[in-house]
């Protein structure tokens, strides 16, 4: 039964009206090595590495009271590579595995093939949260100059010290970056200062079993968009006997555990922490032990009791919740995952590698949540130039992030792994355009993208401690699945991310 999740496995990684909180409108981050306080060093000792149609887009952009001058921070001297005498070698670290490495694969040849002036040289570091440890732990002369970044990184990286802010590469350049989805755009975005390049950005959607789904008697081209309609679809699915539970749960930091619960407070209008999510000014406190918290684990918890879910704890391989779906003895009919394993699963099915699952049956529907609206935050990887490098090397940095999010280079990549487009203008070429017509599977995840409030909420928390906050709410949201008491997990959780998040602040 361990068929094609050994590829895709890595790519996984309040009212008071007297109304629910519910119903209100609206890729790895495993505890790191170093301290959640530490910032990352200028100069680490210095040891050896190992390394279709088109809707106008939503507004949002980062939300600041605060704006950073770009004469304050490192310079981009794009035009240095006009004036350089031989080819410029840089290195990039990535975390791109399975079909979505092949894909970045494919577009780094394509450009060091097209012109003679830049040599890229991949380096693939597994996980973001790998890239992240060896970059924290290598001397300056060791860091690649480009590497990609999770949404989580954003503010400790851009405390670092280490990075080439983008907004100086594009005041620099001229970039044009009107195409750009401003809510991409905006998650990467911090003090008015935008630090790295949107590139594979995703965000989570529900796939499931459109056979089951006809089985049960329900419509599998109108899947469950609200809790209440996941709850009762969950219901008749398995009433029906068409599957053996409703939903498939987990508990990681990057999924159902952590990075889910920020996707729901987002769509429901709400800071999951203060201060704007971090994004007016720092953050001092989470704030996910409010009424919203509450229910929406609750309500989790009561699917799990009721038999309509099933939790597969942290599903650290990003197996788990798939291998679920095709359990013989009680299979799930639905999961949530995040978008970037798209392309692959629906690959690996077509093999017929999975018995009781098709390439055809495996449907593809917004996240559900709360409200009536489908609606995302930003979530994946962007593209950050590393400093304390030659002049010539930053412009080349700079150059190869101009064609990895070019309009055509963008069309092929979202359609080859189920990305987001980066920019509007993507949608509207080939193969994207045909794909997007072909294929609506592939165009949820960037109609999530579009649709949504425009507000602060919109952008993901912002915290320089991010990823071991969600390793600590993970663990709390693992003890509410097994049954532990909603409030006090989650009080204790958010205690302890308050720590982490003053910790991070006094020292930075």
């Amino acid at each position: 039964m361990l068929w094609l999740f050994a590829a895709t496995g890595v790519i996984f990684a309040a009212c008071s009206s007297g109304k629910s909180a519910l119903d209100t409108g609206s890729e790895e981050s495993s505890a790191p090595t170093q301290p959640a306080d530490s910032v990352i060093g200028t100069d680490a000792t210095d040891t050896e590495d190992d390394s279709a149609d088109s809707t106008a887009p939503a507004s949002t952009a980062g939300p600041t009271t605060t704006v950073t001058p770009l004469a304050d921070l490192p310079a981009c001297p794009t035009d240095a590579l006009a004036a350089a005498d031989a080819a410029v070698d840089i290195t990039f670290w990535h975390g791109m595995s399975s079909d979505n490495e092949t894909a970045l694969i494919a577009a780094t040849d394509a450009y060091n093939a097209q012109q003679d002036q830049v040599r890229v040289n991949l380096q693939n570091q597994t996980s973001y949260g790998s890239a992240i440890d060896k970059y924290i732990n290598a001397s300056s002369s060791s860091r690649p100059a480009l590497i990609q970044l999770p949404d989580f990184a954003l503010q400790e990286f851009a405390d670092s010290g280490t990075i080439v802010p983008s907004s100086a590469c594009i005041e620099s350049s001229g970039f044009d970056m009107s195409p750009f989805l401003p809510r991409a755009l905006g998650a990467y975005t911090l003090e008015g200062v935008l630090w790295g390049v949107p590139f594979n950005i995703s965000n989570p959607v529900l796939y499931f079993n459109r056979q089951m789904f006809e089985d049960a008697g329900l419509d599998p081209d109108d899947p469950p968009v609200t809790l209440d309609e996941l709850r009762s679809v969950s219901q008749q699915l398995v009433d029906s006997g068409a599957a053996g539970t409703g939903i498939v749960l987990d508990s990681g930091p990057d999924s159902g555990g952590g990075w889910f619960l920020e996707q729901w407070f987002g769509r429901a209008g709400e800071l999951y922490a203060d201060n704007g999510n971090g994004r007016l000014a720092r953050a001092t406190q989470v704030l996910y032990d409010n009424e919203l918290g509450v229910e929406l684990l609750t309500f989790m918890q009561d699917m799990i009791d009721d038999g309509l879910a099933v939790s597969v704890g942290d599903n650290a391989s990003g197996q788990d919740s798939f291998l679920k779906m095709v359990d013989p003895a009680s299979p799930g009919a639905m999961t949530i995952g995040t978008s970037a394993a798209l392309a692959t699963v629906i690959q690996a099915l077509g093999g017929g590698i999975a018995p009781g699952l098709t390439a055809d049956d495996f449907g593809v529907g917004p996240m559900p949540g709360p409200g009536d609206t489908p609606a995302v935050q930003v979530g994946g990887g962007s593209l950050w130039i590393v400093d304390d490098k030659s002049d010539e090397e930053i412009a080349a940095a700079w150059d190869f992030i101009t064609y990895l999010t070019e309009a055509q280079t963008q069309s092929t990549w979202a359609a080859s792994t189920g990305y987001v487009p980066v920019r509007n203008d993507a949608t509207e070429i080939d193969p994207l355009a045909s794909t997007y017509a072909s294929d609506p599977r592939f165009r949820v995840a960037y109609d999530q993208v579009l649709s949504g409030s425009d507000d602060i909420t919109a952008n993901a928390p912002a915290l320089g401690p991010l990823r071991a906050v969600r390793a600590v709410t993970a663990s709390a949201v693992a003890a509410i699945f097994a049954g532990s008491d909603v409030q006090t997990s989650l009080t204790e959780a958010a205690a302890a991310s308050d720590d982490l998040i003053i910790s991070y602040n006094t020292r930075n």
